[in-house]
């Protein structure tokens, strides 16, 4: 894992999210993984019990994303999330199209420990968030993709 600088800026939605998974992890999945491998011991030779070694892999993989989470939290600053229909912020739905085509896409741009691209959330600090923020309704964008550079329109701003 690596380290996390010291201020993470989210949204208040992004910290309820890190937060109830952080609780759900916390109460119910990690306290189930430990009845699993206790439950695994207790059948005999550790050396050859896979139920087991599996238990314990899942009960590492929790408690490492339960260290993350509590991390995170520990630095989070919630930002205000821009109210600006006219200008893109943290917190902006913003609607582009790729230049020479019609295609919208919808995109939420969200702190970076928050982005999910399968949701629309874009992170402020990825290329596409990065090259949005402040920009205006009409303005063209161009994003650095590792196929090159794409150029995009934004045709809205909510």
């Amino acid at each position: 894992m690596k380290p996390i600088k010291q201020q993470i800026e989210l949204t208040k939605e992004g910290l309820d999210e890190l937060q109830t998974e952080l609780t759900e992890l916390v109460e119910h999945k990690l306290p189930a993984t430990i009845v699993r491998v206790t439950k695994a011991r207790e059948h005999g030779d550790l050396s050859e019990n896979a139920e087991y070694h599996s238990a314990r892999d899942d009960q590492q993989l929790l408690q490492s994303r339960i260290d993350e989470l509590q991390d995170i939290v520990s630095k989070a600053k919630v930002i205000k999330q821009t109210r600006s229909n006219s200008k893109v912020g943290i917190g902006s739905v913003v609607i582009v199209s790729k230049v020479g085509t019609k295609k919208e896409i919808t995109l939420k741009i969200v702190g970076e420990f928050e982005a999910n691209p399968k949701e629309g959330k874009v992170s402020n600090a990825s290329p596409m968030g990065n090259s949005l923020m402040g920009k205006k309704k009409g303005d063209n964008i161009v994003v650095k993709a590792p196929a090159g550079n794409i150029e995009y329109e934004i045709k809205k701003i909510n």
